[in-house]
């Protein structure tokens, strides 16, 4: 009886893993079809050119994190040596980072948005959008610049005894890290994003006082004119914040859970799952908040409608 229950909760985790993989990789893909096709040659607006970096780094996540990890539960195991190991989590720690950053810049600059109106200064909206792509940008460079040193960093000390073990991923192993790298990566990648979850708990907190105070505000406006149409920017800003709750939920889970895994010198292999699946989770469900918050599904289809039409007549 106990096989039979291991066996079926063997069974659910890889089915788990193969949803998640397939769904994130089809919702992503649709929203950068979406944006490319749909758009064209026309300019991106600045919420959507975030919109298509942290969708590109939650891709990234996926490729690195779940198709590896799918097909390990699968039976394939250890089938990358150390190299394309360390290759692929460096991919992943890169596409991570640059997600919590684009999350980040996304909440703070609707936030600059939506507070313009209270603000003297009507301008804040223009410089945002100026120096939002160049920042994005120079986020990618940063870290991918970055996680490069703790790529090879290892490797040019492979001769070192100063190793904490191997780290075994299912798909891989590698060496851990020495005491110096632990702290630099604490100090480097660590800290930064700790201060990008502040900077959204703030942004979406000054978010929703300002819709409230703005829900106040036209309360009696409603009332006389019997409507209860929500604004654009108000509707923006809500979907915004489901994004970032979500986010940050997710990231909150994840962040604890991976804690315990590298404290515990033999880590349960139920922690050691549920840890990678709520890692998974985000950048998966990420994309279907956009797309069911910003009512791209009937364009989409539309788009999806065209394209085939198009090919049957050809």
């Amino acid at each position: 009886m106990p096989n039979n229950r291991m066996h079926f909760w063997t069974l659910m985790i890889k089915i788990i893993f193969l949803s998640l993989t397939t769904v994130g990789i089809l919702g992503n893909f649709s929203v950068f079809h979406y944006y490319l096709v749909c758009y064209g040659d026309c300019k991106l607006k600045t919420a959507d050119l975030i919109h298509l970096h942290l969708m590109a780094s939650n891709t990234l996540i996926i490729l690195s994190k779940g198709v590896p990890h799918t097909m390990a539960v699968f039976g394939l195991k250890q089938f990358l040596n150390d190299i394309q190991c360390r290759l692929i989590f460096y991919i992943e720690r890169v596409g991570r980072s640059v997600s919590i950053g684009s999350t980040c810049f996304l909440s703070v600059f609707q936030a600059i948005t939506i507070s313009q109106k209270e603000s003297c200064c009507k301008d804040q909206k223009f410089k945002a959008a100026k120096y939002i792509g160049c920042s994005i940008s120079l986020l990618w460079v940063l870290y991918i610049l970055l996680h490069f040193i703790f790529l090879v960093n290892p490797l040019i000390k492979r001769s070192s005894n100063n190793v904490t073990g191997k780290q075994d991923f299912g798909h891989c192993s590698i060496a851990g890290r020495d005491g110096i790298n632990k702290s630099l990566y604490a100090a480097l990648v660590v800290c930064p994003e700790i201060c990008f979850s502040w900077l959204m708990v703030w942004s979406s907190g000054s978010m929703i006082v300002i819709l409230y105070r703005h829900k106040q505000r036209v309360h009696h406006i409603r009332s006389t004119h019997g409507s209860s149409r929500t604004s654009p920017e108000s509707r923006a800003t809500q979907n915004i914040l489901a994004l970032v709750s979500t986010f940050l939920a997710f990231y909150t889970v994840s962040a604890i859970l991976q804690g315990c895994v590298a404290l515990l010198s033999n880590p349960n292999w139920w922690l050691v799952n549920i840890n990678h699946i709520t890692f998974l989770c985000f950048p998966c469900f990420g994309p279907f908040i956009l797309i069911n918050h910003y009512s791209i599904v009937s364009r989409l289809s539309l788009v999806w409608m065209r394209n085939i039409n198009s090919l049957i007549l050809k």
